[in-house]
């Protein structure tokens, strides 16, 4: 009996541990199961977190004006923002995995990289951008590396100079011009002066005489000064339009009353056809130096008997096209693209004889962008030029 019931007690605790087992096991499987979804779940959040962060910092690259490009150890892309792939006709496909010599097939980008291998940075190193249009980049490169000091890639900011060149090449042309065009009338009115004081003043027809053509290139120097003046406010953007309904034929037939007397002297017939109840939103000041400038640069170059005629019709998307048209010696073909220039003038000892600055079509284009419109020329030399212009018509008031 003793036996039976010692194997009856072990068959029982047998039982019992193994169902303590049982539910130990059943426990720690939900357990683990349940420490797998958690991380699973965590894993996820972090992806996702992953994911937003790089969504945010790709729309941070990409709302950068310059180009930025992050390359892993090996030089290979792995993102450039829309700014660089733009700058360099790219797409992301293309770009992404390969090598910089693959996709922007600059030496000086793969020089750059070697460098930064030895160094941790490059600040405005400049390269010049080959194609239709060169263009002229500044880069500064930085070496990246973890927090265990190892080197883990490349980041490389890219910023176009090509407009900055410009206008520094613009200014530089803009000054030794402009100091051309004043030192002309100054030099002059120095001469007369010093001839008058070493004894001329003493003979008074000669006295006379450089008096008036001291006056004149006065009045040149003024004029040039005041057209100089104009263009910068233009280019500058500090000349705001102040818009106001203006009557076209009102404004066009008072340039013309300051233009009768002077064309009636030449020959020149001066015919303002605009419709009679043509108004527009327009800068009235600015609109009438329009005018004026075209309406002086045709005067000036037509022949006795000729004509100037002012015409309007109806453009596209809003527009107004005017036309300003004489027959008299026409312009160049070669001269059509640079007549809006500044300084620029066909027949420049004609134009310096008649007292042209050099500045009035120029300033004509700067009003006429202003308004939202564009100007050019026809012309066929020896018959005469037309001057077109487009005006906004939906200006708001």
């Amino acid at each position: 009996m003793t036996w039976i019931t010692i194997a009856l007690l072990l068959a029982a605790a047998l039982v019992v541990l193994h169902f303590w087992w049982q539910s130990r096991y059943n426990s720690t499987k939900e357990a683990l199961s349940w420490l797998r979804r958690e991380r699973d779940q965590l894993e996820q959040e972090r992806n996702e977190i992953r994911k937003e962060v790089g969504s945010q910092q790709n729309a941070l690259f990409d709302s950068m004006i310059e180009g930025v490009l992050l390359l892993d150890e090996k030089g290979r892309i792995q993102h450039a923002n829309q700014t660089l792939l733009k700058m360099f006709g790219l797409t992301a496909e293309r770009a992404v995995g390969s090598t910089i010599m693959e996709s922007l097939r600059l030496h000086e980008l793969e020089a750059m990289l070697h460098f930064l291998e030895h160094k941790s940075r490059i600040m405005g190193s400049e390269v010049n951008l080959p194609g239709q249009e060169e263009r002229q980049l500044s880069i500064n490169a930085v070496s990246v590396k973890d927090a265990e000091g190892i080197h883990s890639g490349f980041i490389m900011v890219f910023h176009d100079l090509t407009r900055i060149r410009q206008l520094e090449n613009t200014r530089r042309e803009f000054v030794a011009n402009a100091s051309h065009e004043l030192r002309t009338p100054l030099s002059m009115i120095k001469g007369y002066v010093e001839t008058l004081i070493d004894g001329a003043k003493n003979d008074h027809k000669s006295l006379d005489r450089f008096l008036l053509t001291i006056a004149k290139h006065t009045d040149r120097l003024t004029l040039l000064v005041e057209d100089l003046l104009s263009l910068s406010k233009l280019e500058s953007e500090t000349d705001r339009l102040d818009l106001a309904e203006v009557s076209l034929v009102a404004l066009v037939d008072g340039v013309i009353e300051e233009f009768s007397s002077k064309a009636s002297k030449q020959g020149i017939q001066l015919n303002n056809n605009l419709p009679k109840n043509l108004t527009l939103q327009a800068d009235e000041n600015q609109l009438r130096q329009v005018f004026f400038n075209l309406l002086d640069n045709a005067v000036k170059y037509s022949v006795t008997g000729s004509h100037v005629t002012i015409t309007s019709k109806p453009g596209l998307s809003n527009l107004l096209e005017i036309c300003v048209e004489d027959n008299g010696t026409g312009i160049p073909q070669d001269a059509l693209d640079r007549i809006f220039e500044r300084f620029y003038r066909v027949d420049k000892s004609r134009s310096r004889e008649s007292g042209d600055t050099g500045l009035g079509l120029a300033i004509v284009k700067h009003i006429v962008q202003l308004h939202g419109g564009t100007v050019w020329c026809e012309s066929i030399q020896g018959e005469g030029a037309s001057f077109f212009f487009t005006l906004n018509t939906a200006l708001p008031a």
